[in-house]
């Protein structure tokens, strides 16, 4: 059974910074892609990165390009979402996902195991 256990939300202000934690366990994590979503109140749960089981592949939404990076530690079996320059549209709660392939997509559907989420808040 894959477990993910994300931490580290919490509440920032516009242009501050926060780190996501995403801690896994149940498959053997390199061989997996993983990513970050994230769903705001009354809205769809979208993409905000991804991650090659490697890590020498990533993906980035538009709307993070350049403000966050994530990263993975497989020693660690642990991933990451370093978020700088934070804006008030980034409020939402964060998703860590796993998918059963070596790169997943930007679409849900290609993640089978999902965290618990962690709330995100910026305030202007």
């Amino acid at each position: 059974q894959v477990q993910l256990v994300e931490s580290g939300g919490g509440l920032v202000q516009a242009g501050g910074s926060l780190i996501l934690s995403c801690a896994a366990s149940g498959r053997t994590f390199s061989e997996y892609g993983m990513a970050w979503f994230r769903q705001a109140p009354g809205k769809e749960r979208d993409v905000v990165a991804t991650i090659s089981g490697s890590g020498g592949t990533t993906y980035y939404a538009d709307s993070v390009k350049g403000r966050f990076t994530i990263s993975r530690d497989n020693a660690k079996n642990a991933m990451y979402l370093q978020m700088n320059s934070l804006k008030p549209e980034d409020t939402a709660v964060y998703y860590c996902a796993s998918a059963p392939t070596f790169m997943g997509t930007v679409a849900t559907e290609s993640y089978d195991y999902w965290g618990q989420g962690t709330q995100v808040t910026v305030s202007s």
